[in-house]
């Protein structure tokens, strides 16, 4: 058991309408397997992808994580706005029990925003927070890796770094991946959850998975 769900519910009030993104779903995501998560537009797949991080919580129901789960890749709600790129990677290197040396040295390096690492990453320009967010996930071990839609970040050059140091990690870890490009889910994960009118259903083979998303996306 990798990350375990279990009568997970799930809801949000806009403007006196309820929304019921999960209700009250109960599934098991399993070491040693990557999975596809598809959905129509709205369904709430970023919703689901917060809840397996932890960066939101549900309404009701219990989540249980048995490796270390990361947060979204590349997500960077999670960076203090007032601290510097540098104050930032250090707090969570230490969160996580990391070499805060080793980890800044990495980030810095890797997300090449130069001086700017000691400037609060408010000022920031897109292109340069995603370079930090990307660097600070690739710079932690976890055994999981969730995947809200692969972004483009930074030219081409860069892209190739991104790709070929994810890659690395893909050999001793598991994905939990959000794409709507069914080539780059086949490319990353052997099983498929199609999230749709509030339930999970999952499949261990993704191409039955693609073909529920096809018929619910007609």
């Amino acid at each position: 058991m990798m990350i375990a769900l279990d009568r997970i519910f799930k809801f949000y009030k806009t403007y006196g309408v309820t929304k019921v993104v999960l209700d009250h779903v109960s599934m098991t995501f399993e070491f040693g397997n990557s999975y596809g998560v598809l959905g129509i537009n709205g369904a709430g797949k970023s919703t689901l992808m917060r809840l397996l991080a932890g960066t939101e919580l549900p309404n009701d129901g219990k989540i249980t994580r048995s490796v270390r789960v990361s947060w979204p890749l590349g997500f960077a709600g999670g960076l203090h706005p007032k601290m510097t790129g540098r104050e930032n990677v250090v707090f969570v290197a230490r969160i996580y029990g990391h070499d805060t040396i080793k980890t800044l040295n990495f980030v810095e390096d890797f997300a090449e925003i130069g001086s700017y690492i000691d400037v609060p990453v408010q000022s920031y320009s897109s292109g340069m927070l995603q370079r930090l967010a990307f660097g600070l996930s690739m710079a932690i071990d976890f055994d999981c890796y969730l995947i809200d839609e692969v972004t483009a970040v930074g030219d081409a050059r860069f892209q190739a770094r991104c790709q070929q140091e994810f890659n690395k990690r893909r050999q001793y870890s598991d994905i939990v991946m959000i794409s709507h490009d069914m080539n780059t889910l086949k490319q990353y994960c052997n099983r498929g959850v199609v999230l749709a009118d509030g339930k999970l259903h999952l499949f261990r083979d993704l191409e039955d998975a693609i073909a529920l998303y096809r018929k619910l996306n007609r």
